[in-house]
């Protein structure tokens, strides 16, 4: 079976890619931009609108891969959560977004509040759908440093560390992150999958 990821993003296929040491191929290589309304109000019911549209599209041999995350600030009632990638509106930047997040956070009167990521992998192939979900708790600070990781990288400080994790080495943050932590959970049911086809 084929393993195709459910997603343009590149830092996310970067990481797909490190993480299974395996050819996994974006979607858009082999259907072109599809445009996929994610319109759950939750991780795992985004994932899995990715998952299962592309793997429509594509049929049995494939096995499809989507992932769904963001971050959440308790102290802004949970904010971005699911809209994590369009936080200052569609088409943002992840400069965008995390300058917005940055802002509403010094709206507080704060300038370092607790925060964690979710990270939600989809699975979908003939054999049925699964998911899995990993976590990342630490602060967000409102002087981002560092130039590693994407998104709200250089902001989100890990419990346990000092350095955002646009500063730390890649190969701690896959060890840390929320969806290394994930990954780690997918790994064993994509190679069962993959073995029984």
């Amino acid at each position: 079976m084929k393993i195709v990821l459910a997603t343009g993003n590149k830092g996310k296929l970067r990481e797909f890619r490190e993480m299974f040491r395996c050819e996994v191929t974006p979607f858009s290589e082999l259907l072109g931009e599809i445009d996929i309304v994610e319109d759950s109000d939750s991780f795992k019911g985004n994932a899995l609108i990715k998952a299962k549209t592309i793997y429509e599209k594509l049929g049995e041999e494939y096995i499809v891969i989507s992932d769904d995350s963001g971050i959440s600030v308790p102290l802004l009632g949970g904010e971005p959560d699911i809209y994590s990638a369009r936080y200052a509106g569609e088409g943002a930047s992840d400069r965008d977004n995390l300058l917005k997040l940055v802002e509403n956070i010094k709206a507080k009167g704060v300038d370092r509040t607790t925060a964690y990521y979710t990270a939600c992998i989809a699975i979908v192939s003939k054999y049925g759908e699964y998911t899995v979900h990993g976590w990342m708790h630490g602060d967000v600070i409102t002087e981002p440093r560092g130039e590693g990781g994407f998104g709200y990288d250089p902001m989100f400080v890990p419990d346990g560390y000092a350095l955002t994790l646009g500063e730390i080495d890649n190969e701690v943050k896959k060890g840390i992150s929320h969806r290394g932590k994930a990954l780690r959970l997918a790994k064993p049911i994509i190679k069962l999958l993959g073995s029984t086809s």
